[in-house]
């Protein structure tokens, strides 16, 4: 029986907690394989500051910021935070507030482009006419996150959990999932390409720059699916795999709609996890007492926190720290 093809998920994702000194710090990821981001996503969490991505395609001199529509920076001061992707791990610039500051604490979350773990980055230019992009996952994608690079823009999200393609959220705000034809053009992608539209502000605008980070599912490392919460404090999602990170977002209307991110790394055990929302430039929340159990198998939101709304229907992105059983049928075990 084939368990997974990843017995060590370091080698393709891993998150990196610091501290701020504001002096450039090379910073080395923990796991157990040396890896080279392609795409980081930075956050300060002892206080409020804006979240900043960066590819390897377009360059570590080149940020966009999660919970925001502005275009890609190319020339202000975020495109400085980032100085190199190492071999393993990173190098930040120092006294930057939002990166590197002194007395302030960071997560840094980094994957791995490969089509063995299920993920593409791909650049187009939009042309307002509906279309296919060819990509290079070698799979159908289960997730797609599109941003408009030359001007702003929302980050549009398909997700295999709405359950149809004329569906999207937004990952810079917190609504619930809209409905129309002209962001995915009502076609689900394939194992070689995606589809757009004619929208001009998310994912196809004529003569505009735009970055599709697209994820496929693989067993043992990486799951992307949907759950409705129950009424009772023990929402077990099943995922194959121990969770090294988790976001989850609410699709419809009512309650706490924010897009919850979670990671194995942050202080707190079981039950008592911190969360940040990707959609918001706000500080760490460790205020809840019951949040959420990371287990050998999948995830169980507590009550009280984002991602347990009773009846609501939500979506969820993980990778893994373990599988749950390995190639040659080593168990995990829970936090």
């Amino acid at each position: 029986m084939s368990y997974t093809t990843i017995d060590d998920p370091s080698a393709y994702f891993q998150t990196k907690i610091y501290s701020g000194s504001s002096s450039a710090q090379a910073l080395t990821f923990d796991g157990n394989s040396d890896m080279q981001p392609d795409w980081l996503w930075l956050k300060r969490r002892s206080a409020g500051g804006n979240h900043f991505a960066y590819d390897s395609v377009r360059g570590a001199n080149r940020s966009l910021v999660p919970n925001d529509t502005d275009a890609e920076d190319t020339s202000g001061e975020s495109t400085s935070y980032l100085t190199s992707f190492d071999s393993d791990g990173f190098t930040v610039a120092g006294g930057y507030n939002n990166t590197n500051n002194s007395g302030s604490t960071y997560v840094g979350w980094g994957w791995k482009e490969s089509t063995t773990a299920g993920f593409d980055i791909v650049t187009y230019t939009g042309n307002q006419t509906a279309r296919t992009i060819s990509h290079n996952l070698g799979a159908v994608p289960k997730m797609m996150i599109v941003k408009t690079r030359s001007t702003t823009g929302n980050w549009g999200v398909y997700h295999i959990g709405l359950g149809t393609a004329n569906k999207r959220l937004e990952m810079d705000n917190s609504s619930a999932s809209d409905t129309g034809t002209s962001v995915w053009n009502d076609t689900d992608p394939t194992s070689s390409v995606f589809s757009v539209g004619n929208n001009d502000r998310i994912t196809n605008g004529n003569g505009m720059t735009y970055v599709a980070y697209l994820f496929a599912d693989i067993q043992g490392y990486s799951k992307f699916g949907s759950y409705t919460a129950n009424s009772n404090s023990s929402n077990f999602i099943y995922t194959g795999m121990k969770p090294a990170f988790l976001m989850v977002k609410q699709t419809e209307s009512g309650g706490n709609e924010n897009w919850g991110m979670f990671d194995n790394k942050r202080p707190g055990y079981n039950s008592k996890n911190g969360f940040l929302y990707a959609n918001t430039s706000g500080a760490e929340d460790t205020s809840n007492a019951t949040s959420i159990d990371l287990l050998s198998n999948g995830f169980c939101l507590r009550a009280n926190t984002v991602g347990s709304n009773p009846g609501k229907d939500y979506i969820f992105m993980a990778f893994a720290s373990n599988p749950f059983t390995t190639s040659s049928g080593v168990p995990a075990t829970a936090r």
